[in-house]
C-alpha cells in the first residue's frame, strides 16, 4: 500500500476533541476514544502539501472560492456518484450541521413539523427543536436483521404542517446505504405532499459494503426538484477541523431560500485552508481513499469475526456505509446506564451510547473503527475481558 494506516499518531497534545479525555470521569481517563466520527489516520499527504504551499504566502485575507474549487467538486461528484452538477447549484456552509439548521430556517416556519428517522445522528433533533419546530419521528424498523424505512408509518404522520424531512444517507448510526427503490418511494411520498428532503450525505464516499450509494436528488426529476443535498470532504479525508461543506440545490427557488439564510447569518466566506484542502482532496486524493476503504473493510471484518467468536452476546449490524458499526448489546441484558459503565468504566472504551441517537437506540453502542488496527484489536480485547467479568 502507498499509504500507511497502521501508524499510531499521538493526538493528545493537539486539542483534539476526540482525544480530550479530561471530560471523562476520574478513573476513566485512560479509555480508548472510539466515539465521534473523526478518523485517527493522517489526511492524504497531497492535502497537507497543498495547505503548506498556500501557507507559504504570508497573507491570509478574504478569499473567494476558485473555479478549480468548484471544478474539483463537480468532477468528484460525477466520477464517484454519477451526478452531473451545475456550478450554480452549489451553495456553501461551514459544515453539514450548520447547513441542517440553515435548511430548517429556510424551508419551515416556527411550529412547522419536521420528520427525522431515528435512531439517527443527534444534531437532526437539535436542529428541529432549537429552532422552534415540531419534531416528528418516523423510526426505522428492523426486518430480517436489516434496518429499513417504515413508509406506512411515515404516511400516517404527515399532515398540513409537515414541511421538511431530514434524511441520513448513508445512515448514521445504523450503517445503511439506501437503495434506489427505497429513495424513490421516499421521494414519491414527499413530493406528493410538498415536503422538502434535506439529505445529509456526508458519509457518501465511505461505502464499505456492496450497496451503491445513490444521491437522493439523482433518483428522478421529482427528487431533484425537492432535495437539498449536504456533502463535504470532512469524513472522507479527515478534514473536519477545516470547516468546509457544499450544499447542492438544483431547484432555483429552494437554492435562493437557502442562500438567503446563509447571507442573513453572515456565513458566506469560507476558511481559506479548507478550500485549499478540499480542492487537493478531490483532485488528488482518490488513491488514498481507495486504500482507506480497503483498510476500513479489513477493520470491520476484524470486529465482526472477533465478536462472533469471542463475544457472541454483542452482535454487529451489517456495515454498508460509514466507518461507524452499530453494536447490538441487548443480549447482555443490561440497563443503558450499566451498559455505558461496562464500556467506559470496565472496558475503558469511550464509545457513543445508542441512547444519544434517540428512539431505537436503547441497548446499542456506536463504534468508530477508523483507527489503526492494533488499537482496535486492543479495544476488543479489553471489551472481551469486561464482558466475561460480568458473565
Amino acid at each position: 500500500m502507498a499509504y500507511n494506516f497502521d501508524t499510531l499518531i499521538d493526538r493528545t497534545k493537539t486539542d483534539s476533541i476526540k482525544w480530550n479525555r479530561d471530560t471523562l470521569p476520574e478513573g476513566c481517563r485512560d479509555a480508548i476514544p472510539l466515539w465521534v466520527a473523526d478518523m485517527d489516520f493522517a489526511s492524504p499527504p497531497e492535502v497537507g502539501a497543498a495547505i503548506l504551499e498556500r501557507a507559504a504566502h504570508p497573507i491570509y485575507g478574504y478569499t473567494n472560492r476558485s473555479e478549480e474549487y468548484y471544478r474539483s467538486f463537480i468532477d468528484w461528484m460525477k466520477r464517484r456518484n454519477s451526478w452531473n452538477i451545475g456550478r450554480e447549484w452549489i451553495a456553501f456552509s461551514p459544515g453539514v450541521v450548520p447547513a441542517l439548521n440553515l435548511a430548517v430556517l429556510a424551508y419551515t416556519q416556527p411550529g412547522d413539523k419536521i420528520i427525522v428517522q431515528p435512531p439517527v445522528y443527534y444534531p437532526f433533533e437539535s436542529a428541529v427543536l432549537n429552532n422552534g419546530r415540531q419534531l416528528v419521528e418516523n423510526p426505522l424498523v428492523i426486518r430480517d436483521g436489516r434496518y429499513t424505512m417504515d413508509f406506512d408509518d411515515l404516511e400516517k404522520k404527515i399532515d398540513a404542517r409537515t414541511k421538511l424531512l431530514i434524511l441520513c444517507s448513508p445512515h448514521n448510526p445504523v450503517g445503511r446505504v439506501w437503495t434506489a427503490g427505497e429513495l424513490s418511494r421516499l421521494v414519491d411520498i414527499c413530493a406528493e405532499r410538498g415536503i422538502v428532503i434535506a439529505s445529509d450525505e456526508i458519509h457518501s464516499d465511505i461505502i464499505v459494503g456492496t450497496e451503491v450509494h445513490h444521491c437522493t436528488a439523482t433518483v428522478s426529476d421529482k427528487a431533484a426538484a425537492i432535495t437539498v443535498t449536504f456533502t463535504a470532504p470532512n469524513k472522507t479525508f479527515n478534514l473536519a477541523g477545516l470547516q468546509i461543506a457544499n450544499v447542492v440545490i438544483p431547484n432555483a427557488q429552494l437554492r435562493h431560500a437557502f442562500v438567503q439564510q446563509v447571507a442573513n447569518i453572515g456565513l458566506g466566506l469560507a476558511n481559506i485552508f479548507g478550500m485549499v484542502a478540499q480542492e487537493a482532496a478531490y483532485s488528488k486524493g482518490e488513491p488514498w481513499l481507495e486504500e482507506l476503504l480497503a483498510y476500513l473493510r479489513g477493520n470491520y471484518e476484524v470486529v465482526k469475526k472477533f465478536l462472533s467468536e469471542r463475544i457472541p452476546s454483542i452482535r454487529i449490524f451489517p456495515l454498508e456505509g460509514t466507518y461507524l458499526p452499530w453494536l447490538d448489546c441487548r443480549d447482555l441484558g443490561l440497563s443503558d446506564a450499566r451498559l455505558h459503565d461496562l464500556f467506559l468504566k470496565d472496558a475503558k472504551l469511550w464509545l457513543d451510547d445508542g441512547t444519544m441517537f434517540g428512539t431505537g437506540g436503547s441497548g446499542f453502542m456506536r463504534l468508530n473503527i477508523a483507527c489503526p488496527r492494533s488499537l482496535l484489536v486492543r479495544a476488543l480485547e479489553q471489551l472481551e475481558k469486561a464482558v466475561h467479568a460480568i458473565s
